[in-house]
C-alpha cells in the first residue's frame, strides 16, 4: 500500500505546529481561572457553537461514523433526528439552571439542589467517562496514521497525545476554542474532497450511491421495538435522545463552553446554531460510508482482501491508496483536527472540574496568587494528559467497532449521570440519600447488563439483552426510580453551594 510521500508529511507537520502555535499565543491572555477555564466569559455564540459541535465530533465520528455505516447501513446514522428533541429540551428546561447562579461547572448545580457528597459523586463520574472517552479518541487518529504511515501504534497515540496535551496546557479555554474553529473547517474541507474523490470513482456518481444503497437495503431502518435489537426508530429517536443529552447536558465538555458565552440568551443561541450546523455535517460525514460501500462494491472490498484488520481503517485505507500526493496528509491531519479538538475540550474540562470540584471545594489551604492557580491549573491538564494516553492504549481491547465502545461508555457512566440531574431538576422529592442510591442502582445494572452480554459470567457470550444505544436512557430511569423511592417522604436536602 502507498504510503506517505515528502510533501504528505510537510503538510502534515506543518498543521500540527499550527496547532500548536495557536495554543503558544492564546497563553497569554490566561491570567486568571476565569481565562483559563472559561475564556473570561467573553466569546460569541457562533464561535461557541463551533467549538461544542467540534468538541463532541472526534476522530472517532471521522472514523467511526462512515466505518459503521459502511459495515452496517445507515441506521444508526438516523440518531441525527433525536437532535430535534435533544436541543430544544437542554435551551428551555436546563441551561437556564447552569446559569442562574454563574456556575464554573455543571456538579455545583447537585451540591446546590443536593449536597456535596452529590456533587463530587457527579464529578468523579464524568472525571471517569471522560478519561475513557479521550482515551478512544486519542486511539482514533493514531490508528489511521500507523494505516497510511508504517509508525508503530504507540509511537502515533504518544504523539497525538502529546501535542494535544502541550497546546491546551497552554493556552486553556481560548486555545481550546479557536483551535476547535480552525480544526472544524479543516474536517468539514476534508470530507468533501473524499466524497467528491469517490463519487467520481463510482459508475453513475451520486445516483450510483444512491442506487446501491437502495439495493443492497443500506438506508433501512426497522420499525419494530425491541431492546435487544441493534438499532431501530425507537432506539434513534427515544434512546437517541437520551444519548445527545447526557453530552450537551451533564457534560461539563458542553457545560463549560456554554459558560463561556456572554449571557443566557447567547448560549442558547449558540445551541441553536450548533443544531444547524450539525446537520450538515453528520449527514456529510454518515453519507461518506454509502460512498465508501458502493466505490468497494465496484473496486473490491479490502476487509475481504485482508488488506485492513477493522471497518475503522477503511476511511484512511481510502484516503492513502485513491487521493494524490499532498492530500493524504491534509485529510489525515483533518482526522486529527477532529481528535486534538476532542482532546484538548476534554483535557480542559477534567481539570476545571478537578479545581472547582475538588481541589478548591475541599482544600482549606490558601489558593495562592491567581498565576499561581492558573500554573497549577496547567499542571493537572499535563497529568490528566499523561493518564489519557496510558488508557488509549487499552481501546484496542474494547469489545465492537469504535461507535459501540464509546456509545456504551457514555451510556454506562452517563445514563446514570443524567438520572442524577433530572431528579434535582425536576423533582422536589429527591434526596441526597435517594440520588446516591439511585446513581449506584443505574451505573450497578448497567455495568452488570455489560458484562453478561460480553460472557464474564458464562463460557460462551449469551445473546444480547439490551443494544448499546439504550444504555443511556435505562440507567437514567433505573436512576429516577430507584432515587424516587429511596428518597422517602422528608423534604429535598439543599447543599451549600460554594
Amino acid at each position: 500500500m502507498t504510503h506517505f510521500s515528502w510533501l504528505d508529511y510537510t503538510l502534515f507537520g506543518g498543521y500540527l505546529a499550527a496547532s500548536v502555535g495557536v495554543g503558544l499565543f492564546s497563553a497569554r491572555g490566561s491570567k486568571s481561572l476565569g481565562d483559563y477555564f472559561l475564556a473570561g466569559r467573553g466569546m460569541n455564540s457562533i464561535l461557541v457553537a463551533m467549538s461544542i459541535l467540534a468538541a463532541l465530533f472526534s476522530g472517532i465520528s471521522y472514523l467511526a461514523g462512515p466505518a459503521d455505516v459502511y459495515k452496517n447501513g445507515f441506521a444508526f446514522a438516523y440518531i441525527v433526528l433525536a437532535f430535534f428533541i435533544a436541543t430544544p429540551f437542554t435551551a428551555i428546561y436546563m441551561l437556564p439552571k447552569f446559569y442562574q447562579s454563574r456556575f464554573f461547572t455543571a456538579y455545583q448545580f447537585l451540591e446546590e439542589r443536593f449536597s456535596l457528597s452529590v456533587r463530587l459523586l457527579a464529578s468523579g463520574l464524568f472525571i471517569f467517562r471522560v478519561a475513557l472517552w479521550l482515551a478512544a479518541a486519542t486511539y482514533a487518529p493514531a490508528l489511521a496514521l500507523e494505516k497510511v504511515t508504517g509508525m508503530p501504534l504507540w509511537i502515533t497515540i504518544l504523539a497525538t497525545g502529546t501535542l494535544t496535551t502541550l497546546y491546551t496546557a497552554l493556552g486553556g479555554m481560548r486555545a481550546v476554542i479557536w483551535t476547535d474553529v480552525m480544526q472544524l473547517i479543516v474536517l468539514f474541507g476534508g470530507q468533501m474532497i473524499i466524497v467528491f474523490v469517490a463519487i467520481g470513482k463510482i459508475p453513475g456518481g451520486l445516483g450510483g450511491v444512491w442506487d446501491t444503497a437502495m439495493a443492497d437495503g443500506r438506508l433501512d431502518l426497522s420499525l419494530s421495538f425491541s431492546l435487544s435489537e441493534r438499532v431501530n426508530i425507537w432506539a434513534v429517536l427515544l434512546a437517541g435522545a437520551f444519548l445527545h443529552l447526557v453530552q450537551m447536558a451533564t457534560d461539563q465538555v458542553s457545560v463549560q463552553r456554554y459558560l463561556t458565552a456572554g449571557s443566557l440568551q447567547e448560549a442558547k443561541r449558540s445551541l441553536w446554531i450548533k443544531l444547524w450546523l450539525i446537520l450538515p455535517v453528520l449527514v456529510l460525514f454518515y453519507g461518506t460510508g454509502l460512498v465508501l460501500y458502493a466505490f468497494y462494491k465496484t473496486h473490491g472490498d479490502p476487509m475481504a482482501a485482508g488488506l485492513i484488520a477493522k471497518e475503522d481503517q477503511i476511511l484512511p485505507y481510502f484516503v492513502v491508496t485513491q487521493l494524490p500526493a499532498g492530500l493524504p496528509g491534509l485529510l489525515i491531519a483533518a482526522i486529527y483536527a477532529a481528535s486534538m479538538s476532542t482532546i484538548s475540550a476534554g483535557l480542559n474540562s477534567l481539570a476545571s472540574a478537578t479545581v472547582v470540584d475538588f481541589k478548591q471545594r475541599l482544600s482549606s489551604a490558601p489558593e495562592g496568587t491567581q498565576a499561581q492557580q492558573v500554573g497549577n491549573a496547567r499542571w493537572i491538564t499535563v497529568a490528566y494528559g499523561i493518564i489519557v494516553v496510558g488508557l488509549a492504549f487499552a481501546v484496542s481491547f474494547m469489545p465492537g467497532n469504535l461507535v459501540e465502545s464509546v456509545n456504551t461508555v457514555i451510556g454506562l457512566i452517563g445514563g446514570p449521570l443524567l438520572g442524577l440531574f433530572f431528579l434535582g431538576m425536576f423533582t422536589q422529592r429527591a434526596t441526597t440519600r435517594g440520588a446516591l442510591l439511585g446513581c449506584l442502582a443505574g451505573f450497578v445494572s448497567l455495568l452488570g447488563i455489560f458484562m453478561y452480554q460480553n460472557g464474564v459470567f458464562t463460557a460462551v457470550k449469551p445473546p444480547m439483552l439490551v443494544s448499546f444505544i439504550w444504555f443511556s436512557l435505562l440507567g437514567t430511569i433505573i436512576t429516577m426510580t430507584v432515587g424516587l423511592l429511596t428518597s422517602g417522604r422528608s423534604a429535598p436536602s439543599s447543599g451549600r453551594h460554594q
